[in-house]
């Protein structure tokens, strides 16, 4: 196969790992196939459908190794689905009547592209799959490299994602500042919401990393400064069966020993729970594109908080949310040498013609390859019976009940 010209796009939410990977993807063509031409759709599919791209010349080729150090996306992103006619020409991105599969494909044809490199969740790599589909019955070669971006980790069967272990991380040192607070008044009880709709991977690891951040601090338990305190009392998981009353009972003993009490939850912990009394109640639950519901207009840690605050005795209650601070952060050590390895291979797919999503295939053997596309699906449940998670529980004193 002759690779001429590739194109790029990053899509759906950020994750710590987008400006990266852009970087990296560009690098590796200029060392081993400088002769390709790179553009970059900006906006993701919303660029593809009006035609919104940059070319990559000499000088954006030069200054690529500068996005390793940054988060975000320096080519934009956007929540599109080709496949939603609908919701396309709402937004004017196609005209009534038209077929965004085919927009998408005539932009690609009269762009000249061989090969598309997607970078975002199972959405997006589902809807590439989807165009290059459409594509090959309509006679036109393309080849669609994905590589896995989501800060909750649950893209089927990839091990780890991209961005995932910074965001972790950085939503410990969002929950550190935050549990700041819990000697600002008396009976303080605390939500830290971190993001996850279907999995709860990335509020797990958010708090093992915490607790072993908390290890390495010097305590001045004479002052009144205590590692007990900081520490994290519940850990609210979609995976986990959650019984408030039994949950609260035992926080508020933790409430009335220490003074306080620090949840990590989950933001599709009790997801369906809330959705059915709203829905009861008469509201409208609000869905995006892609038919998920937006999770922000049904605030499920303030909803948690409420359930909790009045049975735990709160005097004054605060609900945080780590998403936005986490998931735009420049990508960790961990992460950057996770992103080089996938990038490299990305391109190496991509001059050969192997389609497909780049990531580490837990159904054979956590080898890194392409994988097909039909295989990729969202939503991959966090496994609650690993050794870390279990010694995370027993470390603040939380049962382990499975959904």
């Amino acid at each position: 196969m002759t690779v001429r010209r590739v194109a790029l796009l990053t899509a759906g939410g950020f994750a710590p790992c987008l400006s990266s990977a852009v970087g990296g993807l560009i690098e590796r063509y200029t060392e081993i196939a400088p002769e390709v031409e790179i553009i970059a759709y900006q906006y993701g599919y919303h660029g593809l459908l009006t035609g919104n791209k940059i070319v990559i010349d000499e000088e954006a080729r030069k200054q690529a190794g500068i996005l390793h150090r940054f988060g975000g996306s320096p080519i934009g992103n956007s929540r599109v689905k080709l496949t939603n006619a609908a919701d396309c020409v709402k937004r004017g991105l196609v005209k009534e009547g038209e077929n965004p599969l085919t927009v998408a494909a005539q932009q690609l044809k009269s762009d000249g592209v061989d090969v598309l490199h997607t970078i975002g969740g199972d959405d997006t790599n589902t809807t590439a799959a989807d165009l290059a589909a459409y594509l090959a019955e309509n006679d036109y070669g393309l080849t669609v490299v994905g590589l896995p971006k989501t800060i909750d980790n649950d893209v089927v069967p990839i091990r780890q994602s991209l961005g995932a272990w910074t965001a972790a991380e950085e939503a410990a040192q969002f929950a550190f500042n935050v549990i700041g607070e819990h000697r600002s008044g008396p009976r303080m009880l605390i939500v830290h919401e971190v993001m996850g709709r279907h999995c709860g991977w990335l509020t797990a690891a958010a708090a093992a990393e915490y607790r072993k951040f908390l290890d390495t601090l010097e305590w001045a338990p004479a002052l009144g400064l205590t590692r007990e305190r900081w520490d994290v009392d519940a850990v609210f998981l979609p995976e986990l069966k959650l019984d408030i009353d039994a949950e609260a009972e035992r926080l508020k003993a933790v409430m009335d020993s220490k003074g306080n009490v620090n949840i990590f939850l989950s933001e599709g912990a009790g997801m369906h729970e809330i959705v059915e009394q709203l829905e009861a109640a008469g509201q409208t639950v609000e869905r995006d594109p892609f038919g998920h519901v937006k999770l922000d207009t049904i605030n499920p840690g303030q909803w948690f908080a409420k359930q909790f605050a009045e049975k735990l005795g709160a005097e004054k209650v605060m609900v945080q949310k780590s998403g936005y601070y986490s998931r735009a952060a420049a990508a960790n050590a961990e992460d950057l040498r996770l992103i080089k390895s996938m990038t490299d291979l990305a391109v190496e797919c991509a001059l050969r013609g192997e389609a497909g999503v780049i990531g580490h295939d837990e159904e054979q053997g956590d080898r890194l390859r392409a994988i097909e596309f039909p295989r990729i699906a969202g939503g991959k449940a966090f496994d609650v019976n690993q050794a870390w998670f279990d010694e995370l529980l027993a470390g603040i004193g939380q049962s382990k009940v499975t959904a």
